[in-house]
């Protein structure tokens, strides 16, 4: 649930918003001028404000601008008919998180908004780093082993310059924790911090997704857009999965690296921008450069400072520390009482050798709490839950589909072997709709209308199911 901040003069509109915002699980809050919308920023401390152009009194570029002064951070979505158009990306110029035009489609407006207050949360929820408060389930870095604490020496060294930073590990290690925390304890954190992840956009729309376009550029172009790098100029961009970048695209992001200037698709004159960039990827991006998949040139621009988080495997001592950190915070999150481990169960957590890293030590455990009835976790509890990752081969073997097929079965035969307490069927079905929802989620980009549509969904049905797996949704700004 998002705190959000409708400014607009349009009785009938501010109706609207509010009764289709609070369908979605929203609290709104509404204000019927530019004026009034500012005391109701310094109130309520909103997680995004939508708000008209065309206002009597204070119209909507003024009042964003007096939002910055207070906020500088708030997402902003600037509503505006065709007319008024160039305000509203004068506006998106100045940080401005999007625009759209009015009468705008609901879905689309939807899902704006879930990326917006998506783009809130990572600026404003910080990631603590070595250590964790136990009264507030924040996001952590946490390990005390030697390889973690050369990590937190690192983040510490670079956050405080505008160096490119490069953050490297296998999947599930926490490279987005460690940018947000580089973001959070540089001189930009009053500034922008907007997330690209270059994997769940479509190549035809990363491109004008990161730079803009002019009118004209492509058919359908009907006005200039503002890209997510000009809108987080003087601020920070992410960008996840970068060793998937397209080539065509690596070459602009050099350009960026270079001269720090864009061009907008269709456009002819450069503009400048200071952004600081930084990149993830768990590619192996040397091989990546020499089988000519990845610029050569970009790759030593990109890794002036590298981060190189370790495996699981690799952080001797730190196994327990996690597993205490994931239980309090996921037993907060569920509402009870955190049951704790026995001395079985953190063997058992010791001894698992975790290929999924942090991310499939959280999951298991998380799932071990669903199912522990508020007892301390037994050893069995641990193996349950690490057995519903799927097997390794169908993530990393390119198969065929027989293949594929005796992989599914075998792994439905070892869920026989554990207790399921009677409901087996149910939670193998949830456990692969969980991931086909998720798949859907990763190749639309979090775009939850494209997601049901592919899958065939309603949408309120979509959400539901999101909410009902716990569903961690990565977007173009995660």
């Amino acid at each position: 649930m998002a705190t959000i901040l409708i400014v607009d003069d349009d009785p009938q509109l501010r109706q609207s918003f509010e009764r289709i915002l609070q369908e979605e699980g929203h609290l709104v809050h509404t204000a019927s001028s530019g004026e009034t919308g500012l005391v109701k920023v310094e109130q309520v401390k909103p997680d995004l404000v939508i708000m008209d152009v065309r206002m009597p009194g204070m119209d909507g570029l003024a009042t964003y601008k007096e939002i910055r002064k207070i906020e500088s951070r708030l997402p902003v979505i600037i509503m505006t008919a065709f007319g008024t158009t160039e305000t509203a990306i004068e506006a998106t110029k100045m940080g401005a998180f999007d625009y759209i035009l009015k009468p705008f489609d609901i879905p689309a407006i939807l899902d704006m908004i879930d990326q917006a207050v998506k783009a809130s949360r990572f600026m404003h929820s910080k990631v603590q780093v070595g250590a964790y408060s136990d009264d507030e389930p924040q996001d952590a870095l946490v390990g005390a082993s030697p390889a973690m604490q050369e990590i937190y020496k690192a983040i510490g060294r670079v956050a405080s310059t505008d160096a490119t930073v490069l953050v490297r590990g296998e999947s599930g290690t926490g490279k987005e924790l460690a940018a947000r925390a580089i973001y959070q304890h540089s001189a930009r954190a009053h500034r922008p911090f907007l997330v690209i992840n270059c994997v769940a956009i479509p190549p035809t729309l990363l491109e004008s997704e990161l730079f803009g376009y002019e009118k004209g550029a492509f058919t359908g172009a009907s006005n200039r857009r503002v890209g997510k790098i000009e809108r987080a100029n003087h601020g920070s961009i992410f960008l996840d999965e970068i060793g998937d970048m397209p080539l065509e695209i690596q070459s602009k992001i050099l350009r960026l690296l270079q001269e720090r200037s864009i061009e907008r698709l269709g456009g002819r004159e450069p503009i400048p921008v200071d952004v600081r960039i930084i990149a993830a990827t768990n590619r192996n991006l040397e091989e990546a450069v020499r089988q000519g998949r990845f610029r050569e040139d970009l790759y030593y621009r990109l890794k002036v400072v590298t981060l190189s988080l370790p495996p699981l495997r690799e952080r001797a001592g730190d196994v327990p520390l996690l597993a205490e950190y994931f239980l309090s915070r996921h037993a907060k999150s569920m509402g009870m009482p955190n049951p704790g481990l026995t001395k079985d169960a953190a063997r058992a957590l010791e001894s698992h050798p975790w290929p999924g890293n942090v991310r499939e030590l959280s999951n298991a455990l998380q799932k071990s709490l669903i199912f522990s009835k508020g007892y301390p976790l037994e050893s069995n509890d641990i193996s349950r839950a690490a057995a519903w990752n799927m097997p390794e081969g169908i993530q990393n073997e390119e198969t065929d589909s027989e293949h594929i097929d005796a992989l599914i079965r075998k792994w439905i035969r070892e869920q026989m072997t554990v207790d399921h307490d009677g409901r087996l069927f149910e939670q193998i079905m949830d456990h692969l709709g969980s991931l086909v929802i998720a798949e859907a989620l990763r190749m639309t980009g979090g775009n939850r209308t494209r997601a049901a549509k592919i899958l065939g969904l309603s949408r309120p049905t979509l959400l539901s199911r999101i909410e009902k797996y716990d569903l961690k949704i990565r977007t173009s700004v995660d």
